[in-house]
């Protein structure tokens, strides 16, 4: 493949520092010309004249400057060599400098200075010796350069010098020298080109674990990677304002001819207007994991090559959400404006394939398998063509009949559920969604469901592997009767979903009344069924939940209850990673479109800036509605689903973050308190915007009969889950249910919830009935392990998982540390190779270093050190506001089978929809080298399913982003 933009021809594979010249003449005004250490800067015609003067001088004495035959000689002369320049190039250009100095010898000579001219060749020479005997004491012996075409070039030492000292510049922390000493010593002679920048950022990435200013000068010396592959030279970073605005239009060009991009992209769009707002600045933010995941996994490529940088990838994405806008230019740039400043992320898939032809921008499926062998087999096939273009998906299987059931057709038995989910692990194996990642699938099943104790074992290492499933997830789909006859420890009974099928479809007290009826048949003996002591059941979900990280808990009456869309429909099931609560059937995939806010990026000096959040969501919403309509189906239920109800889920990352910005621990009331209020912040925002699309696109078709339509909001479900759960609540009067004159708080027996608001609630009802809703459902907090990654924060609601951690992805391991504790020691003067040590000596732990304050200290727990209770308290805070759920990780230290139960008991009491992984220390390990023998450190941590990832969520493995 050609280059993107045109390689500038150069006279000579030496390059060192010498002068630059710049132009403001017309002739070669537009001009520009590249030095040595690959900066590019205007032409200036003076310094030609500058440097011919100082040969004259050496020739004919410190008189000549007064001559005025010199000075028409030397002006007669620059003209000549500005002449020779403009015919070699016509149209404006660059111009190395040695090609400027080669013509400036030559016109000398034409002009029969020859004596001037030699002053100048060796007054070139001198220069020349002079940079080389620099290098040399840099690089004792020269080090030979192999280049694409296979030819060879001395090493020019001092252009990388140049090039180490603008990656660290602003970095007072870095040490260019040693950073660029370390990287020679892994050169050696005939090393390719390209090699060469991959010494210079792995060298860097080496230093990131004791100094986090490290992580910014890899990522910017991986970008001068990324430039060279993309344009074929060296580019240095200031040359990206003049060459950003041509590389969109030749990026887009490429893209199409190369049938990766939507050729609307081409004709829709102002690619000139857009080229200029890129911003080559915001470049400069990124962290190296950020940068590495982009070039990885994310940017768009062309026979092997990548064809997209940072500003223009943004671009791309903004492009492919505003298609179908009434003025795409103008909202694209609205969209690139949030995402390249890191205000607003969209989900992988989004990121992945939009403005592509094949643009599946959804995070998340969500199907409801029959009990028919032909809608069964078709389940498979629909998760195979979602799952193609990288859909997370989540399947309910509480229809199919149990083991043991009749089948009438044949009037033999059934075998159950468990073989039909082996074949949906497999499926997940073999279609990978696209070759860009794993397929990744969730199955629920409800807990009256006949083969529950063997879907409880499918992660079990041991067993029949036939009726095994390692490579898929599962969750228990709980029913709140199930936990009061826990609590009260009752009996369960377990019956075959052909025998009951209207469980599947009832919640709340119209389950319960069934539920009871059906137990009085069974013990009649009128219904095939087992029973058992309920907390028998609980304590072997909540042992293969230790054991082997599944099934998940997440809790069916809470979802269906407060759910905006009970009119016409049930919730069955969630998602890949709990956050998504929609309704599905047989007839409809529910769909859910993802992206995340960075808390952060609206912070300054310890407060939230609330105006900045609110114009960054009504922009957000409006992308994520755009996905809706250009979303590419793979089936047709789910294109139906989706534009019929149009749900999005807008989230949150970087909480841990804003902790750290106002000094305030994860395990505080301050927290929660911050949790309670960032969350009401989010939805209410979120409510408003899709009230302002809907004013502007009409309301969803559904919109009609749902709790937005009744005027219920999510905040005032709670008291109604709490009636429903038999809590003794006031629900009658007038709608809405909401927490005037009732207290600001529930403390019923089965659910206690704080009610206190602070934003106008009653403006958004008025909204609503005005205007109604453009979408069913608005907010979801998923995991954002890997766009989180991207710019450069803690993942979602997630707290620290360590102070110090290692952390793996496709380029290998390396260590990384929390850079708001190594800020807070470097402020105390004790952050040193001793603190280092004794920080990965304790795990990343900091209670056991008393040469740390104790106020640190108590800043910085990790995720293991909080307790459960905040982790629970922060996200019922949270869970208060939201239409759907928050993929809500839980960590224990030292796990008991009275803790779990206790955790979770709080979980469900505390109105949580749903809950993701259980994270324990059982499994943990360290290898502690000393940082002396030059060997990585690695702290490495097990989950409660021997997981080694430091992040909470499993997604976060190199190979997979499921939700985001």
């Amino acid at each position: 493949m050609q280059p993107i933009i045109k390689q500038v021809a150069v006279t000579s594979s030496v390059r060192s520092v010498s002068n630059d010249f710049t132009d403001n003449s017309p002739i070669l005004g537009d001009y520009r010309v590249i030095r040595r250490n690959g900066a590019v800067v205007k032409f200036d015609r003076q310094k030609i004249s500058v440097a011919m003067t100082k040969a004259f001088l050496e020739v004919r004495g410190a008189g000549a400057a007064d001559s005025a035959s010199v000075r028409n000689i030397v002006e007669h002369t620059t003209e000549r060599v500005l002449e020779a320049l403009s015919r070699r190039r016509p149209a404006a250009a660059h111009f190395h400098i040695e090609e400027i100095q080669d013509q400036v010898e030559l016109a000398l000579m034409r002009g029969e200075h020859h004596q001037v001219a030699r002053a100048y060749v060796l007054y070139r020479e001198r220069h020349a010796e002079a940079r080389n005997q620099k290098a040399r004491e840099i690089l004792p012996t020269p080090i030979q350069v192999t280049d694409k075409n296979g030819r060879q070039y001395q090493l020019d030492v001092h252009r990388l010098q140049e090039q180490v000292k603008e990656a660290c510049r602003g970095l007072d922390a870095t040490d260019v020298e040693s950073l660029l000493q370390r990287s020679l010593q892994e050169m050696y002679d005939g090393i390719h080109e390209k090699e060469i920048c991959k010494a210079l950022y792995l060298a860097a990435r080496a230093r990131i674990e004791r100094e986090p200013q490290y992580s910014q000068v890899s990522a910017r010396l991986l970008l001068d990677f990324l430039r060279f592959e993309v344009f074929g030279r060296d580019v240095h970073h200031t040359e990206m304002e003049d060459l950003y605005a041509n590389h969109l239009l030749d990026m887009v060009r490429v893209g199409v001819a190369g049938e990766l991009l939507n050729p609307l992209l081409a004709s829709r769009f102002d690619l000139a207007v857009l080229g200029s707002t890129l911003r080559p600045e915001r470049d400069l933010q990124f962290g190296y994991l950020g940068m590495q995941t982009l070039y990885d996994r994310y940017f768009l490529r062309v026979d092997e090559r990548p064809i997209e940088l940072p500003q223009s990838f943004f671009m791309r994405v903004a492009m492919g959400l505003a298609l179908n806008e009434d003025n795409p230019t103008e909202r694209a740039a609205e969209f690139y404006e949030i995402l390249s400043s890191f205000r607003f992320m969209s989900s992988t898939p989004t990121l992945f394939n939009s403005g592509t032809r094949h643009s599946q921008l959804s995070s998340c499926y969500l199907t409801t398998v029959g009990d028919d062998l032909a809608e069964i087999f078709d389940s498979y096939r629909e998760n195979a063509l979602l799952a193609k273009f990288a859909g997370g998906l989540g399947n309910d299987w509480t229809p199919v009949r149990a083991m043991g059931a009749r089948i009438k057709g044949t009037n033999g038995k059934s075998q159950g559920v468990i073989p039909f989910l082996k074949i949906v692990n497999d499926t997940a194996v073999a279609v990978n969604q696209g070759g860009k990642r794993k397929g990744a699938v969730c199955v629920y099943l409800e807990t009256w469901h006949l083969d529950i104790l063997e879907f409880l074992d499918l992660r079990k290492n041991t067993g029949d592997e036939r009726r095994r499933a390692h490579d898929m997830n599962t969750a228990n789909w709980i029913p709140d009767l199930f936990m009061k006859r826990v609590m009260e420890e009752g009996q369960w009974t377990l019956f075959s979903p052909a025998d009951v099928p209207d469980l599947h479809d009832l919640c709340g007290a119209n389950f319960e009344r069934a539920y009871v009826a059906y137990e009085e048949k069974a013990a009649r003996g009128e219904l095939h069924h087992q029973t058992l002591q309920a907390v028998e059941l609980w304590r072997r979900m909540l042992t293969m939940l230790f054991e082997t990280g599944h099934p998940w808990i997440t809790f069916k009456d809470a979802c269906n209850i407060r759910s905006p869309q009970q009119h016409i429909g049930v919730v069955h099931s969630s998602n890949l990673c709990t956050e998504i609560t929609l309704n599905t059937n047989q007839d409809e995939i529910a769909v859910c479109n993802l992206g995340s806010v960075n808390l952060p990026a609206h912070f300054k000096d310890g407060v939230l800036d609330e105006d900045k959040l609110e114009k960054t969501i009504r922009t957000a919403m409006r992308m994520l509605d755009n996905v809706i309509d250009i979303n590419y189906y793979a089936v047709s239920k789910a294109e139906n689903a989706n534009k019929r109800h149009r749900p999005v889920g807008i989230g949150m990352m970087g909480f841990q973050d804003c902790l750290y910005e106002m000094n305030v621990p994860y395990n505080s009331p301050e927290a929660v308190e911050f949790a309670d209020n960032t969350a009401e912040l989010l939805c209410y925002h979120a409510y408003l915007a899709s009230t302002e699309l809907a004013a502007e696109r009409g309301a969803y078709e559904s919109f009609e009969g749902s709790l937005w339509d009744r005027g219920i909001l999510p905040h005032d479900t709670l008291r109604l889950l709490a009636a429903e759960r038999g809590d003794n609540v006031d629900v009658s009067g007038e709608l809405p249910l909401s927490a005037d004159g009732g207290g600001d708080r529930l403390d019923g027996d089965y659910l206690q919830a704080d009610l206190s608001q602070r934003q106008n609630w009653q403006l958004l009802r008025e909204r609503i009935k005005m205007y109604g809703m453009r979408n069913s459902n608005c907010v979801a907090i998923a995991p954002t392990a890997t766009i989180a990654n991207i710019v450069g924060v803690t993942a979602s609601i997630e707290p620290t998982y360590q102070n110090i951690y290692v952390k793996s992805n496709l380029s290998g391991d390396f260590t990384v540390s929390n850079r708001y504790l190594v800020d807070d020691l470097k402020a105390l003067g004790i952050w040193d190779d001793v603190m280092l040590e004794d920080i990965k000596y304790f795990d990343g732990v900091l209670e056991q270093i008393t040469r740390i304050p104790e106020s640190v200290r108590a800043k910085y727990p990790t995720a293991f050190e909080v307790e459960p209770k905040w982790l629970i308290d922060c996200a019922a805070r949270r869970q208060k506001w939201m239409d759907q759920a928050q993929s809500l990780n839980l960590y224990i230290a030292e796990p008991s089978g009275k803790k779990l139960d206790e955790m979770y008991k709080l979980a469900w009491r505390s109105g949580l929809k749903t809950t993701y992984y259980l994270r324990s220390m059982g499994a943990s390990s360290t290898e502690k080298y000393t940082a002396r023998t030059g060997a990585l450190n690695a702290v490495s941590a097990g989950g409660s399913n021997g997981s080694s990832a430091p992040q909470a969520c499993a997604i976060d493995d190199p190979d997979c982003e499921a939700c985001q």
